[in-house]
């Protein structure tokens, strides 16, 4: 699962790494979150409530290994967290500390940004709004998808997420450290990347070794 902004042929495609699963004969199930890349694109942020039934109509039956950035990650770990038994591994790529902060506004903060409407020094939310002008995206459904209902999780949630689940995030990632959401969920591991930031993860090195050997994928 890719992140906000963009697309599984963009993250995980042009980058090899769903090639190099099919190279150690992994089935790669890939799928574009509601709003991106092939996907409908609602512009009303009610519409995005529940990002992960995409995924759920998708999944075929028996125990999956899944691979998710940052939005996507943070969608795959709510599947785990309402039925961990669909999952056999997770890796989880761009989310951390953030996981169980309070909403802190920064999603209208990007959501204005993509609607021209943000301050010229709130750099972080006009970096996204970059992202959300790159062809092929809607940006009006991108910024619904920032203003859609969400509930925090919690500690008590994030303990329900069984699966085995590793933990991958760069030192210079927004989201992080990842030290506490892999404190919070009973089987994770981390795996820090040193000076990469948040948009670099996808196509780090570390990234791909990490996650393939961590999924038994390495390619013969």
């Amino acid at each position: 699962m890719h992140g906000w902004g963009g697309s599984f042929e963009s993250t995980w495609q042009r980058n090899g790494f769903s090639e190099l699963l099919r190279d150690a004969g992994r089935e790669v199930i890939g799928i574009d979150l509601l709003g991106h890349g092939s996907a409908p694109k609602p512009h009303d942020p009610e519409a995005y409530a529940d990002l992960g039934s995409r995924i759920r109509d998708a999944l075929p039956a028996g125990q999956v290994d899944a691979v998710g950035f940052s939005l996507g990650a943070l969608t795959l770990l709510r599947l785990a967290i309402d039925d961990p038994s669909r999952f056999r591994k997770l890796v989880l790529a761009g989310v951390g500390r953030n996981v169980l902060e309070p909403d802190d506004g920064s999603g209208a903060r990007i959501a204005d940004a993509v609607e021209g409407k943000a301050s010229d020094s709130d750099t972080p939310a006009l970096v996204f709004s970059q992202y959300a002008h790159q062809p092929g995206n809607d940006p009006i459904a991108l910024a619904a998808v920032m203003r859609r209902p969400r509930d925090p999780l919690t500690a008590t949630d994030l303990a329900r997420a069984t699966c085995t689940t590793l933990v991958v995030i760069g030192d210079n990632d927004f989201a992080g450290p990842g030290d506490p959401l892999v404190a919070a969920l009973p089987h994770a591991t981390l795996k820090v990347l040193r000076n990469v930031d948040h948009f670099a993860t996808p196509e780090s090195f570390g990234f791909i070794d990490a996650a393939l050997e961590f999924l038994d994928a390495v390619p013969a």
